[in-house]
């Protein structure tokens, strides 16, 4: 059944497999938990500071640790059972959702909410390989780019429920009821983990590389792995304002209501993308797609700067969301395709420093811009960062802007 006349079909059958839909519920449960907890940690901070570098490091702290910990635990994730790695790593996050819950009832620290934060980092270190490396070898190549889809669909869903749900429980109740709906969430996704079969490691040939940093080596070698990860990466760490967004619903006088639409308004445009995908043929030109998308993430970028108003906002992040999406599912789906079985944990937590760690590393680098250049001038700045990085992206990877097909060529 050819894919590109049978999309739906696939798009249905990548359902019909139940580990993967276990795994689908479990990563989404996670993910609202941990992005409904990223909306009550960057407003808590934001009400004890107002200081909008103390809300860059909070991302800073947690890639600092995953950074740390990032290269290890894809080697790790290659040579063990990966669900026990997800669950473990799922717990932790759930447990760092009860401290954050003590330690506000406690009368909360800034210093102490930052080691919590830090632990999170640890955790999503190795969650990141163990779960990209489980729905790879779940699902069958040929059929990826439509589990990439659901893999998008189901984080977006996450990312939109998590911040509005967060904002609304912080308004309602303040943040000790907003703590105790991420550590429930968790414990869902741990159930939904827990049910979820066991993908054993996938034994390595003679001739492929076994070494820590292995990882590294490989993407470094394929010029359209490295181009596609450093194009997200480099987008993400100038292009993201999610860091600062506090800043805008304190201008737009809109609290933490309005500032859980705000985080939400991304995730809005790409379900719409991810619904959209799943019902299209597969890309013909990946390359020249994932350049032109991010080139129209970085005008976003800009237009959500000049914009004065709290709806059209959220439109213009809306559609950031829409050329996001486009982005995630053809990297997802190149990084499917051109790496072997065996080592799909080291290269999946090169993706996650690339991409993983510069949401924390651009929140960081968002809120010492607007700390310096000012609030409006920062989201400026990393717009324009975002298409001078797609030109050079272009101009020293033609291998990228040359793809065609998302499949690796036989």
């Amino acid at each position: 059944m050819p894919e590109s006349k049978f999309g739906f079909a696939d798009s249905v059958a990548v359902l019909q497999i139940r580990d993967f839909r276990f795994f689908l519920l479990s990563r989404f449960f996670a993910t609202l938990a941990s992005q409904m907890q990223v909306l009550v940690v960057s407003w808590q901070i934001y009400k004890m500071t107002k200081d909008p570098l103390a809300l860059g490091l909070v991302g800073l702290i947690e890639a600092s640790v995953f950074i740390l910990f990032s290269f290890r635990a894809g080697h790790f994730s290659d040579q063990r059972e990966k669900k026990i790695i997800i669950l473990v790593a799922q717990a932790v996050l759930a447990v760092c959702g009860l401290a954050l819950m003590a330690l506000t009832s406690w009368g909360a620290r800034v210093w102490a909410i930052y080691s919590i934060v830090a632990v999170t980092g640890f955790a999503r270190s190795y969650l990141w390989p163990a779960s990209f490396s489980y729905s790879e070898l779940t699902v069958p190549r040929a059929i990826y780019s439509r589990a990439a889809a659901w893999n998008a669909t189901g984080w977006e869903i996450g990312s939109i429920l998590g911040p509005a749900l967060g904002g609304i429980l912080y308004a309602w109740k303040g943040p000790m009821v907003a703590y105790s709906a991420v550590a429930c969430l968790a414990v869902l996704g741990i159930f939904f983990a827990f049910l979820m079969g066991k993908r054993p490691p996938v034994i390595a040939t003679p001739e492929e590389p076994h070494e820590v940093l292995s990882g590294v080596r490989f993407v470094i070698g394929h010029p359209i792995l490295l181009g596609a990860m450093s194009l997200d990466m480099f987008a993400v760490l100038f292009g993201g304002v999610y860091a600062i967004l506090p800043i805008f619903a304190d201008l737009y006088g809109v609290g933490p209501r309005g500032l859980g639409w705000l985080r939400a308004a991304p995730s809005m445009g790409a379900i719409l993308m991810a619904i959209y995908q799943q019902y299209r043929p597969p890309l013909q030109r990946a390359g020249r797609t994932i350049l032109t998308v991010v080139v129209l993430y970085g005008l976003s970028m800009i237009a959500f700067a000049l914009s004065k108003s709290y709806r059209l906002s959220l439109l213009i992040l809306a559609f950031s969301g829409v050329a996001d999406n486009v982005s995630v599912v053809i990297r997802a789906s190149i990084m499917q395709a051109f790496t072997p079985d065996s080592m799909r944990g080291r290269v999946s937590s090169v993706n996650g420093v690339f991409i993983g760690s510069s949401n924390e590393i651009g929140a960081f680098e968002s809120g010492l811009a607007a700390k310096l250049m000012g609030t409006i001038p920062s989201v400026l700045f990393g717009g324009a960062m975002t298409l001078l990085t797609v030109v050079l992206i272009a101009w020293k990877t033609p291998q990228l802007r040359g793809l065609k097909s998302l499949h690796k060529p036989s």
